[in-house]
């Protein structure tokens, strides 16, 4: 999803570099409408930036004047190249998130090779596709339903195939096809054109699967990384929706991760997430991000081979960004702390936030009902 940013003007003749930065919140264009679950909750984290940071927080970034001050930006998508030089983000610095060089870059299109007679879109990297490989489950990428119909056939003679959307959020905008009428019936669902425009994946399914997040953030001095497992729970449709995540968090990188005790499956994941995480720096040109987050899927094929592999990943503010910003508080509070471990939660229906919870969203949001969001942070763990 692209933003529709417009940018105020600034002050430029003024030494602003020497102010202090203020937060705001790139939420994207107005809609008339009031701002759902998704828009507030994250601006709650962005808040909580702001106060992690020592900055003044100026709320949404449209309304934000002229300012002698530089902003520190928490945009609610990646941003491209072309976008961050607009906004005056020179580097990881100055936003939560991550800057691609383009727009697809950012999608879960790059974790499969393009295949198929329709080119994909320029920029694309079959040295990215190459190196991640063995980190990936089986999949591709395709730009015409003609490609994706022949793609997907042979995929299905392996087992069941999952058909994703490369911008969906949350286990939506996904279908799971175990034979070719199934195929055939999600296909004549879909608008060719939009294959065409923005691609589809192609992507072999698992069962008895569990999702990992693993992941970073630098925020001004604060640098932690973690793993976790992610929640799945049941919006008024019935429909499996992202629940929240359970994050196990450490000072410092992704050597100070790998440095602990894991069980095997954990470490792999990790693995396969840092060589993902390289291959991208590698391989598109221009490419940072200070929060980088990545899943991993791990189950059982339809062989009952166990498999492990990255789904996807992100470069923005997302469902677990308030358990990295309570982690990362803790962390500032107590200097010799280590480890925290810390959650997110996403109550369909509506629940009591525990006490010394963060409160994200607590609210009738018009899409999805009666929602309650909040983070936790537990530190009285081992270190």
């Amino acid at each position: 999803m692209s933003i529709a940013i417009q940018t105020p003007p600034r002050a430029a003749h003024l030494p602003w570099v020497h102010a202090q930065p203020v937060v705001a919140f790139l939420g994207g264009a107005a809609t008339g409408r009031p701002p759902g679950h998704d828009h507030q909750s994250k601006a709650r984290v962005a808040a909580g930036l702001a106060e992690l940071l020592g900055y003044d927080y100026v709320g949404d970034y449209a309304a934000l004047g002229p300012t002698h001050r530089p902003v520190y930006l928490v945009p609610r998508d990646t941003l491209t190249q072309a976008e961050a030089l607009r906004l005056g983000v020179r580097g990881p610095a100055d936003l939560f998130g991550g800057v691609v060089p383009q727009p697809f870059v950012a999608t879960k299109l790059i974790t499969h090779p393009a295949v198929g007679a329709a080119p994909p879109p320029a920029g694309w990297s079959a040295a990215f596709c190459h190196a991640v490989r063995g980190a990936v489950l089986p999949g591709c990428s395709c730009f015409s339903a003609a490609d994706l119909r022949r793609a997907a056939t042979r995929l299905l003679h392996r087992g069941a195939v999952r058909l994703k959307d490369p911008g969906g959020v949350g286990g939506l905008g996904q279908w799971v096809v175990r034979d070719g009428a199934e195929l055939e019936r999600v296909l004549g669902e879909l608008d060719p054109l939009a294959i065409e425009l923005h691609g589809l994946v192609a992507e072999a399914n698992l069962r008895d699967v569990s999702t990992m997040s693993v992941g970073q953030v630098r925020v001004g001095e604060w640098l932690a990384s973690y793993y976790g497992s992610q929640r799945l729970t049941r919006n008024r449709e019935g429909q499996e929706v992202y629940g929240g995540s359970d994050l196990v968090v450490v000072r410092g990188g992704f050597d100070a991760l790998l440095q602990r005790e894991l069980p095997s499956p954990v470490r792999l994941g990790i693995e396969q997430a840092l060589t993902y995480h390289h291959a991208a720096i590698e391989f598109f040109p221009g490419f940072h991000a200070s929060r980088a987050n990545y899943d991993v899927a791990q189950g059982l094929d339809e062989s009952g081979r166990w498999r492990s592999g990255v789904l996807e990943q992100s470069w923005r503010i997302g469902g677990a960004s308030g358990a990295e910003l309570v982690a990362l508080q803790a962390l500032r509070d107590d200097p010799e702390r280590r480890l925290v471990h810390a959650s997110t939660h996403e109550v369909h229906g509506g629940a009591e936030i525990p006490a010394g919870a963060m409160p994200l969203y607590d609210g009738v949001d018009a899409e999805v009902g009666r929602l309650t969001k909040y983070a936790f942070a537990q530190t009285h763990v081992d270190n």
